[in-house]
């Protein structure tokens, strides 16, 4: 069937690296189901895409996009029929640019009506990344000290508020006194402007004597090294993203960005009772779909029993899609971003 997408054409800005224009979607295969969409939500991992800087991201031209809500239209030949005319909140393998999207039926969950699709669409992506740190790979424990980098951003806002839900101390790092005052307002204990401030030597002192336990960085780069000089024993440095990345020029500064996250020996990690963990939730779609999907339920209802709240919400239609796009990369936007289609 034909449907209408946002499709990534070339790298540039995005009112140069996309068309809106209609793409062909195949046939339903086994364990999948065809999604009319509502809304879809934007990650950073979309702007390094656009930048030509994500390796996961399909050739060009493709449709991007990680999640959106919406309804069941049709089912692979092997899907329960109740599946039909449910609206959902569903993890896409790419694609989700675009009024149908095609996912597996392991990665979606249904919601209720009464939820507006910005409301869910964090659970899915930002939600599942952040629990599946927290909760599953390598859980936070009690009295934690807790670094959360870009705590202002989707993920950055859940990361705080599961790790103070298991009790941790949170120091929160971010750009700007408004994304400072947020992210007191989630729940951080301290809160570190990373462009005022050396963010070691301001860790260092609230910690004192103490170590971090756990650090969670998007960012990649010398703030990875870092990190990993601030872990004491039983640390745990998370590195889910590289957004250091879409700031450096040409093959020299992709280099340099390589060199500053510095090289581990093995066995250091044992010596030093340390542990270096990659999250890469595309990965882990693909070989345990059942994991996207317990997270996303299990935020769901951590949301519905008021035990967190929505990350900040930014809404645009379809027609600002550009705009937000360039927002997002630019780094003048907090929370979820979600797109209606108009």
């Amino acid at each position: 069937m034909q449907t209408e997408a946002f499709v990534l054409t070339k790298f540039g800005s995005s009112q140069e690296a996309f068309q809106l224009k209609e793409v062909s979607l195949p046939a339903l295969q086994a364990n999948e189901v065809l999604i009319k969409s509502e809304a879809f939500g934007l990650n950073y991992a979309d702007v390094m895409a656009r930048q030509g800087l994500y390796r996961e991201a399909p050739p060009v031209p493709c449709v991007l996009g990680y999640e959106l809500v919406g309804v069941v239209e049709q089912i692979g030949p092997d899907v329960n029929q109740e599946w039909l005319g449910k609206r959902v909140l569903a993890f896409t393998r790419f694609g989700a640019y675009a009024k149908h999207a095609i996912t597996k039926l392991d990665a979606l969950v249904e919601i209720p009506a009464d939820i507006a699709a910005a409301d869910a669409l964090p659970f899915a992506t930002q939600g599942v990344t952040a629990y599946y740190m927290t909760d599953m790979l390598a859980p936070i424990q009690k009295h934690d000290n807790v670094l959360v980098h870009a705590a202002a951003g989707g993920v950055g806002s859940f990361l705080i508020q599961l790790a103070k839900r298991k009790g941790a101390n949170v120091i929160a790092s971010a750009s700007n006194p408004e994304k400072l005052a947020y992210c007191k307002e989630l729940g951080a204990q301290h809160v570190v402007n990373y462009k005022a401030a050396n963010i070691t030597v301001e860790v260092q002192k609230i910690l004192g004597e103490q170590k971090l336990q756990v650090a969670y960085n998007p960012i990649g780069g010398k703030t990875s090294k870092t990190d990993f000089k601030l872990l004491g024993p039983g640390g745990r440095l998370f590195l889910f993203g590289g957004s250091d990345l879409a700031q450096r020029k040409g093959l020299i500064g992709k280099l340099k960005f390589l060199s500053e996250m510095g090289f581990y020996l093995p066995i250091a990690f044992m010596m030093q009772s340390k542990s270096l963990l990659g999250v890469n939730m595309l990965k882990i779609a693909d070989e345990q779909p059942h994991i996207i999907q317990q997270a996303m339920t299990e935020m769901l209802a951590l949301y519905t029993n008021k035990q967190i709240q929505l990350p900040a919400i930014q809404n645009f239609k379809s027609s600002q899609f550009f705009e937000a796009h360039d927002a997002l990369g630019a780094g003048s936007t907090k929370g979820k971003l979600a797109i209606y289609w108009d």
